[in-house]
């Protein structure tokens, strides 16, 4: 096929961008920052590097929209031709591509969500609609009584699924800043031109910077950057959300009147905390995880209480203080005279104002741990801060007293003194092991040391920043009930002369296909526990449980694990409503497809009648974090939705859809399990596979990217899946364009099911089947077929790979039958066009990693050392493709 002209070039690019769909805001925002990364490529000192980035994208886009055989090898030609040098160029070009469009992407995301605020009733998925449709059903009392009792608890990990450094983040952050510069300023001005030479120049820094770590990030390394969230966007997002949803229930008597809305948002964090299979994360990295979150919390606190007595010059002739105030005061006083001299001859007949920024400087205190100052816990600081807004409520100010002062009552009460709830995971195995060693007594070992000293960590955080700080005990691959009551076994070893043990709730991981349907059984007997019982006692009946997403569908495949974690839900809040127990099912959800990720609101609205009931927690890990987070106005949209659908997702009319939905697609899902899991086996099951797979993916290779501090896989050898873990099997065939992870088996069951009708009605009125269905859709769109059958041929087994591409095709064809459609994300015109923009540039870095992957394949088949460029290209490449398709494992 012949190369074509500039004019035709320009042409076919032209009609691409047009078919997409793209806002036409969009479509110059991405053209802005593309043509300025193209001025940066010039003057990049690399001659004629920015006509090989064209040629490449060209050949790729007229690939993608030919589907020709000619076409496609024609740009595989191209990135074949590159040398190395060259090739990791451009993949470097591409990889900054990517983060512009991302950014341009989210800018309209914000951009869209700023427009809907000004329709609120557009918003059919907020907390404010969902409480008006959950009222209409339970009446107003009962809804507000749900909404005053949800709780909403994301849990952060550091799983290593963030591609990106810290130092390309923050770039692209200034861009957005940038780039919102320069919209606003007027056409052509001279504002505009600073703006736009502000987006070359760090749009350069971009393109120089290395795009891969040089080390793994330590822990406490991780720490830091999820901080960064808090600091940026968390601190103030989440009491806005709560503000808003106040200002729509109470409309004119908002910011006058008590507020309807409690805090319904509680962070958690494993992050410091998560040692299963990661040595790294000792009782001292703990401890420092919980301090560098206090320090950050305290200081916005701190902040936050000067900012608002500076604001609150209320005289006290028309705001006179109560005498809880005034005693209040003159403690505070007493505690250090010199400042409380100061502040009040600053702010003379100021009370409320006085009393403010002396607690000011207690939190600051607190922070710098001066004893004779400090709060003793956050609820102290929260008892003054109510006796300072109850007296600007009998002082007839409750503007005064609903305003910023309840906005810095909502966050003490969110983050408290330690931000995030801290929470341990340990592997079983583990606990058993050193118990074992206890048990037979003699020296104790490092690792019984290291385990008995978590313990006396979480004991110590509990002291210093009050019981919520951490005492969340995860067990990974709970399989018995004494997995369970060995947690308190060893806290009991590791108590001091005093015989203290921290308060624990040890929570149950329920993660292989077996122990979900084992867990009622394990569930029923570890209640009996005496510790158990007691801990049960004193929350009022209140209990966590973890569900495994990963290992569950690494185990018996997608659907079968997605039928399977539904049925665990259903039997164990059954089991929970039957004892009179307070259930919270913990989602332990990853961010790619494969993983249990997709749209959470829609996945809480397909739960089991009785599994959420206005409690829903999960992981958020890796790119997901910065995803849903980093941008305050997303962050308080994906807060809206998410609490929303826990809104409703216990109202009488949802359940009822549910159960109903279940019962009369039971046998629809028992074909589906049996077809999808025998297929599944057929795969991994063969001898050979797992070596297989190391072989047509850049499995091996992703251990290499320094992406986080936990290691890969459990074992050295990938003679067998039990050993890897289910992030790099997600990863590597997300990398290989495969995504098998999230939808191999799929057809097979659908197939076995037969019935379109019967397929279409289930898609319409079963929610868990649609999302399921929703999530598959997704996950094919964002693979590519003729890019797969390359990787497979890097094996030596056409069984292996014929039965995947035949099964990747039996699965498209059956879910556009029963989606409706005449293509993939048919029925989702804004999902599609956004995997559409980006499918031709990903397959560029496509091809430029097979040329890598299988230049190293040659060399290990040689038996000759792996060849450093071709690694570096290869890792590169890795860091586009997630970049390029949003997501890695």
């Amino acid at each position: 096929m012949r190369e074509l002209t500039q004019t035709e070039a320009i042409d076919l690019v032209g009609r691409y961008e047009a078919g997409q769909g793209i806002p036409e805001t969009m479509r110059a925002n991405v053209r802005l920052l593309g043509a300025l990364l193209g001025q940066v490529l010039r003057e990049s000192g690399s001659p004629g590097l920015f006509d090989d980035v064209e040629r490449l994208r060209i050949a790729t886009i007229q690939a993608y929209t030919d589907e020709t055989d000619e076409a496609f090898a024609r740009a595989a030609q191209i990135a074949d031709s590159f040398s190395v040098t060259r090739a990791d160029e451009v993949a470097r070009a591409f990889t900054c591509y990517f983060h512009l469009a991302n950014l341009v992407e989210e800018h309209q995301r914000v951009r869209v969500l700023r427009d809907r605020d000004r329709t609120p009733d557009a918003d059919s998925d907020s907390i404010p609609a969902a409480f008006r449709r959950l009222a209409d059903e339970v009446g107003e009392d009962a809804a507000t009584s749900r909404l005053q009792s949800l709780r909403f608890h994301p849990v952060f990990t550091a799983h290593p699924t963030e591609a990106r450094r810290r130092a390309v983040s923050t770039s692209i952050r200034r861009l957005a800043a940038l780039l919102t510069e320069h919209e606003s300023a007027p056409e052509g001005g001279s504002a505009q031109r600073r703006a736009r030479r502000r987006m070359l120049e760090e749009i350069d820094t971009l393109w120089r910077t290395a795009p891969l770590r040089h080390e793994k990030p330590t822990p406490t390394d991780e720490v830091r950057a999820v901080m960064a969230v808090f600091d940026e966007t968390l601190y103030t997002a989440i009491p806005h959300v709560y503000r808003r949803v106040d200002d729509a229930l109470q409309a004119e008597r908002a910011g006058s009147a008590a507020p309807l809305v409690r805090p319904f948002v509680r962070i958690g964090s494993w992050v410091g905390g998560d040692r299963d299979g990661n040595p790294f994360v000792t009782a001292s990295v703990t401890r420092k995880a919980a301090a560098i979150a206090s320090e950050h919390v305290l200081r916005g606190l701190e902040r936050s209480a000067d900012r608002i007595g500076r604001t609150l010059t209320l005289d006290a002739a028309t705001t006179p203080p109560s005498p809880e105030a005034v005693a209040l005061w003159q403690r505070l006083r007493t505690e250090d005279e010199d400042a409380a001299a100061e502040i009040a001859a600053r702010s003379p007949q100021e009370p409320h104002r006085q009393i403010l920024l002396m607690i000011a400087l207690k939190i600051e205190a607190t922070r710098l741990r001066n004893a004779d100052l400090a709060y003793s816990d956050p609820e102290e600081l929260h008892r003054h801060l109510r006796v300072v807004q109850d007296s600007l409520l009998a002082a007839q100010a409750p503007r005064q007293a609903y305003g910023h002062l309840q906005q810095l009552i909502w966050q003490v009460q969110t983050y408290g003194f330690h931000l995030s709830e801290l929470e341990v995971r340990q592997h079983s195995a583990v606990h058993a092991a050193v118990l074992a060693e206890l048990d037979a007594g003699g020296p104790r070992s490092e690792r019984a040391e290291e385990v008995l000293d978590v313990f006396r960590a979480v004991l110590f955080l509990q002291d210093r920043y009050g019981p919520r700080a951490a005492g969340r005990y995860i067990v990974s691959f709970t399989q018995s009930a004494d997995d369970l009551a060995a947690v308190h076994r060893l806290a009991r070893h590791a108590a001091g002369p005093d015989g203290r043990v921290p308060v624990l709730d040890v929570i149950p991981l329920f993660e292989t296909f077996a122990d979900l349907q084992a867990a009622p059984r394990i569930l029923a007997e570890i209640v009996l526990h005496p510790e158990f019982q007691a801990r049960l006692e004193a929350t009022g009946r209140r209990m966590e449980v973890m569900l495994g997403y990963s290992d569950s569908s690494k185990d018996v495949g997608p659907v079968a694990a997605t039928l399977a974690l539904y049925q665990a839900q259903a039997q164990i809040a059954s089991w929970a409503q039957e004892n009179g127990i307070e259930l919270t099912l913990f989602h332990g959800r990853g961010g790619a497809l494969g993983r249990g990720g997709g749209p959470a609101n829609s996945a809480i609205l397909a739960q089991p009648p009785g599994s959420v009931d206005g409690r829903f927690k999960l992981t958020e890990q890796g790119e997901v974090i910065f995803a849903r987070y980093g941008d305050p106005a997303i962050a308080m949209r994906h807060i809206d939705q998410v609490v929303a659908a826990m809104l409703l997702a216990s109202s009488p009319s949802i359940e009822t859809r549910n159960r109903t939905a279940a019962d009369r697609f039971a046998d629809v899902a028992a074909r589906m399990d049996e077809a999808s899991r025998a297929r599944f086996f057929e795969l991994v099951k063969a001898p050979g596979f797992a070596p297989w797979f190391a072989q047509v993916t850049p499995m091996e290779e992703i251990g290499l990217l320094a992406l986080g501090s936990r290691p890969a896989r459990r074992g050295l050898s990938v003679e067998s899946l039990a050993d890897l873990r289910a992030i790099p099997w997600v990863f590597a065939w997300t990398q290989a364009r495969i995504n098998l992870a999230g939808w191999f088996g799929l057809g097979t069951a659908l197939q076995a099911v037969g019935d379109e009708e019967v397929l279409r009605s289930a898609y319409q009125e079963w929610p868990l089947f649609r999302t399921l269905i929703d999530n598959v859709a997704m996950s094919l769109a964002k693979a590519d077929a003729r890019i797969a059958r390359r990787y497979l041929d890097l094996g030596d087994r056409d069984d292996l790979a014929d039965l995947v591409m035949s099964e990747m095709e039996l699965t498209r064809a059956w879910v556009v039958k029963v989606t409706g459609g005449a293509e993939l994300l048919g029925n989702k015109p804004v999902l599609q066009r956004a995997v559409k923009m980006r499918s031709p540039y990903v397959d560029a870095l496509s091809l430029l990693q097979l040329r890598a992957l299988r230049s190293l394949r040659e060399d290990a088949a040689a038996g000759s050392p792996a060849d450093p460029e071709q690694q570096r290209l290869l890792l590169l490449s890795v860091s586009g493709v997630a970049a390029g398709l949003q997501n890695t494992g």
